[in-house]
């Protein structure tokens, strides 16, 4: 099954499918060709991998995400994030960094950064004199941490392919990554707004003025350390905390910003179940997937090779970063952490690297891939956002290719980015 898999994967992708119908479909079809195996196992393996109650977090999360990003909540993060650096050179640039790594606290995806207040924030760049193109590409850039940075849908579905960790582990380990990926990106943006001479947003504020703008985005704000603190001292679990969520920012925007109204509640639920219905159904797909590649013993006859090379943790995890560079042009991060934590996840740990680590490696390793042609999710999601051609985005972002390699690379090599949280907070 497995020869008629991959290829009818690729062909299916080639043709402009999406993930999801491609993987469903290629595994009808090696099923059909390769196997006695009813067609009807598909559509049990697919149900199987939404049969899951940690899963009820993804949609609730969305759902909060929705209800919270309304406009007074977006505004008040955007101007947050402007009067702590729109006065630095290229200071509107840095808004959009820091204000992307403020919204991944809140809906835990990288592509509902780059639609909503990323857009927002390139239409703003530009009045300010930048390169719509290079807006976009920062936008691209810094919305990466969507789902490094708590709480994440990515790590949720990780945690479920891994039981050596958990969704409150992974939420530690990514916080300091998502900080070094924001640092590494706002360098970027300062060093290309002084080669091209960006100027600041706006005059810096007087203190006052930015603790005044700071306590009234506090409600906002405070959504991550409710849902991270909750889960760290037990007080609910991620799929409860996913509810508590929902009911807070019902609050946040009906009593306290006053920008939701009980009316706008059906078209909200309405556009969070289209988004969750779309990740789901590519969970399902993968699910069935990597079912035929247990069956077909392919993650055992992996392991067991590249345990026989004795290779040192090191050299795996780079060969490991090349081989998930390479499957992130190809694939999004929630498929390829279905596929791809069960056969190297047990390989990572038995060659002593921590299991949180090795988490946070591949969640950020796949999440660059939405920034990568020819499939790189967030660029077409941009592209549309800002009425621009993909090729211009991509001419803009090799600054940014770089920062985010370096980040990679710092993560993979300092383990500590990644373990020093959860340790300390006895994960």
């Amino acid at each position: 099954m497995a020869e008629i898999l991959f290829p009818a994967l690729f062909v299916l992708l080639a043709l402009g499918l999406p993930v999801a119908f491609a993987m469903a479909i290629a595994v009808f079809v090696a099923l059909s060709f390769g196997s006695s195996y009813p067609n009807l196992v598909v559509v049990k393996e697919m149900f199987s991998g939404l049969d899951s109650f940690p899963l009820l977090a993804v949609p609730f999360f969305i759902l909060a995400a929705e209800i919270m990003t309304a406009g007074a909540v977006t505004m008040a993060i955007l101007r947050l994030a402007q009067s702590l650096v729109g006065h630095l050179r290229g200071g509107l640039g840095h808004a959009n960094v820091v204000s992307s790594a403020m919204f991944a606290g809140i809906s835990g995806s990288a592509l509902a950064d780059a639609a909503g207040p990323g857009a927002m924030m390139v239409r703003m760049m530009e009045k300010g004199g930048y390169d719509r193109a290079y807006a976009g590409a920062l936008t691209i850039a810094s919305s990466v941490v969507g789902p490094i940075i708590p709480p994440s849908i990515t790590m949720i579905i990780y945690a479920m392919q891994d039981q050596r960790v958990s969704v409150g582990s992974l939420f530690m380990a990514g916080v300091l990554p998502g900080v070094l990926i924001t640092l590494l990106v706002l360098l970027a943006n300062a060093r290309v707004s002084r080669a091209r001479g960006y100027a600041s947003g706006a005059p810096m504020p007087s203190l006052p003025e930015i603790v005044r703008i700071f306590l009234h985005a506090v409600p906002a704000l405070l959504l991550i350390v409710l849902i991270v603190g909750g889960i760290r001292f037990g007080v609910f679990t991620p799929t409860e905390a996913s509810v508590i969520a929902v009911f807070y920012a019902l609050f946040v925007g009906m009593f306290v910003y006053r920008s939701f109204r009980l009316r706008d509640l059906p078209d909200t639920i309405l556009r969070a179940a289209i988004v969750a219905g779309a990740v789901l159904l590519i969970l399902g797909a993968a699910r069935a997937f990597a079912w035929v590649l247990i069956i077909e013993g392919i993650p055992q006859m992996l392991a067991e090779t590249i345990i026989s090379w004795d290779l040192s943790p090191l050299v795996f995890l780079l060969a490991v970063n090349l081989l998930l560079l390479a499957f992130g042009l190809f694939m999004d991060p929630l498929p390829g952490v279905m596929i791809l934590v069960p056969i190297l996840a047990p390989i990572a740990f038995a060659l002593g690297i921590d299991p949180d680590h090795f988490a946070i490696v591949v969640i950020v390793n796949l999440t660059l891939g939405l920034t990568t042609p020819p499939v790189g999710s967030l660029i077409f999601v941009v592209s549309s956002a800002v009425s621009l051609k993909p090729s211009r985005l991509i001419r803009e972002m090799p600054p940014f290719f770089v920062a985010l390699g370096l980040a990679l690379l710092l993560i993979t090599f300092v383990p500590a980015l990644s373990t020093w949280l959860p340790e300390i907070s006895g994960f």
